[in-house]
């Protein structure tokens, strides 16, 4: 009898054993279905850099994310558009360039093509200028150790592009030929065209002086 307990004790510690390892099995399998089914884990280089973009166009959707001021917000959609609506303009003005400079000689149509070119790099500029350098100025402080980036620099860039977007208005009033100016174009119209059209290029220039100078008081 002794020799049969003996036995049947070996048996059941035999069993429990097999038990244990048949879910120890069974845990292993479950694991590696739940890791095949969740894919592989993408590594550091797989996720996007939320500090930083690439090039111009990633400029404007990273300013917008990331300033806390709804008036850069406004301005980086609203300045965006504008400078998208300029370049169109001048690409229709060079092609209407090319068809009247048709049978021309060559030096003046590339005099042409670079003017505008130049002037519309003049408009562009200042337009765009105060998202690059939100963009710029976010991109530094979002890095490990720097300071947290100031709303008030995003305001005061903001409101100087939509000063030089009045500026361009304003510039565009008094260039306006005698023979494209309006009847009754209103008190602000009427002393517009009083002004002389050398002086259309003031106020852009002004507008753009103005971005720089913001820039660097609050740099």
């Amino acid at each position: 009898m002794t020799a049969s307990a003996g036995d049947g004790a070996t048996g059941s510690a035999t069993d429990a054993a097999e038990d244990a390892t048949a879910s120890a099995d069974a845990t292993d399998d479950a694991t590696a279905s739940a890791d095949a089914a969740d894919g592989p884990v993408a590594s550091a280089e797989d996720v996007p850099d939320e500090r930083s973009y690439s090039g111009i166009f990633g400029a404007f959707p990273y300013a917008f994310r990331h300033s806390d001021s709804r008036l850069f917000r406004a301005y980086a959609v609203v300045g965006g558009l504008a400078a998208a609506l300029v370049a169109v303009l001048f690409v229709l003005a060079v092609v209407v360039a090319i068809a009247n400079t048709t049978g021309g000689a060559g030096g003046t149509f590339t005099f042409s093509r670079a003017f505008f070119v130049f002037l519309m790099m003049l408009v562009i500029a200042p337009l765009v200028a105060p998202i690059l350098a939100v963009a710029r100025r976010h991109r530094r402080r979002a890095t490990p150790g720097a300071s947290a980036p100031s709303a008030g620099y995003d305001r005061a860039l903001a409101a100087t592009g939509f000063l030089f977007l009045l500026a361009l208005y304003a510039g565009l009033g008094i260039s306006v030929p005698p023979a494209l100016q309006e009847e009754s174009p209103g008190a602000v119209g009427a002393f517009l065209y009083s002004l002389p059209r050398a002086a259309g290029a003031v106020p852009p220039l002004a507008g753009a002086a103005l971005i720089y100078l913001v820039h660097r008081y609050y740099r």
